[in-house]
């Protein structure tokens, strides 16, 4: 009976071990969307107070105060060489050009309109993952994949009345940055922390943050509302910060395919957001849609 027992508990911690990193991952990654999901509507908030410009420097400044603060308190040594290019391509996509591309949209795009981005990131992010980091999904990921992503844009276009906006070319050059970040910083998550990642990557911005946000505000009006600081501070510490710490996380325990796969539901998340913090509207068919895209995601993570 001893010899038995001792050769049926490894095989239990085997099985087991995956599985429960597998629930903590998608849970983590979920919370990032949600956290995701708020970043639209809190930027037309943060417009209501400041400029464009202004906006994005005080949310990367103000992120950096956070994250370089954890680095120092916690003697984080300094990242390796090894890892500063993959820290430039997250700190180029996700801290300055994401943010920087989608508050521009967002001068001339209703949040709804501008979810038509976010629509098309889980696939963007999962073929940039295969071409970074040779992941190889089966047939059926990439066939609920384009299914969901093609629920979401079919339902964000028919919104916005089905046309395309000036916008369109911000979003769509911000949808290629954010992959590109999203795909790095889950490849770097596996050998740091997703929290020092994403904290780095903010310091390492500082040097081009801190002068254009004093110059920006200088020369840009500032009205400051609570929702112009209630966005400012979300974008900063919700969206650029804390969001991105449990993406990354999450990424590196399910991969980055998979993860990319649950910001499916980040379009529809901020419908609603919209609906309830800005007023906007949308039809019958958000339900509907919202029912696809949780097949499409049950699919991608079964796969």
């Amino acid at each position: 009976m001893k010899t038995q027992s001792s050769a049926t508990t490894p095989t239990s911690i085997a099985v087991t071990a995956p599985q429960e990193r597998g629930g903590a991952g998608t849970a983590l990654a979920f919370l990032g969307v949600a956290a995701f999901s708020l970043t639209f509507p809190a930027t037309a908030w943060g417009l209501e107070g400041f400029g464009p410009w202004s906006l994005v420097a005080a949310r990367c400044v103000l992120a950096a105060l956070v994250a370089g603060g954890c680095l120092l308190a916690l003697r984080v040594p300094l990242p390796e060489r090894r890892h500063l290019p993959g820290l430039a391509v997250v700190a180029a996509g996700v801290v300055l050009g994401f943010p920087l591309l989608t508050t521009l949209a967002l001068q001339t795009s209703t949040t709804a309109h501008a979810a038509v981005v976010v629509g098309l990131l889980p696939l963007t992010t999962a073929v940039f993952a295969v071409l970074r980091t040779g992941s190889r999904p089966s047939r059926r990921f990439w066939l609920a994949a384009l299914a969901g992503a093609a629920a979401v844009v079919a339902f964000t276009l028919a919104q916005s009345g089905g046309s395309l906006t000036v916008a369109d070319g911000y979003l769509f050059g911000a949808l290629l940055v954010c992959a590109a970040g999203y795909t790095e910083g889950g490849r770097l998550a596996r050998v740091m922390p997703g929290w020092q990642v994403i904290g780095w990557a903010l310091v390492l911005c500082a040097p081009l943050t801190v002068p254009a946000a004093a110059v920006a505000l200088a020369y840009e009006p500032v009205h400051l509302t609570w929702h112009g600081i209630a966005g400012l501070l979300w974008v900063a510490l919700g969206s650029q910060f804390l969001g991105l710490v449990v993406w990354y996380r999450g990424m590196a325990l399910i991969g980055v395919p998979r993860a990319s796969q649950l910001q499916l539901a980040q379009p529809l998340l901020t419908l609603v957001w919209s609906a309830l913090l800005l007023g906007e509207h949308f039809t019958a068919a958000a339900p509907l849609t919202a029912v696809a895209v949780l097949v499409c995601i049950a699919v991608t993570q079964r796969s």
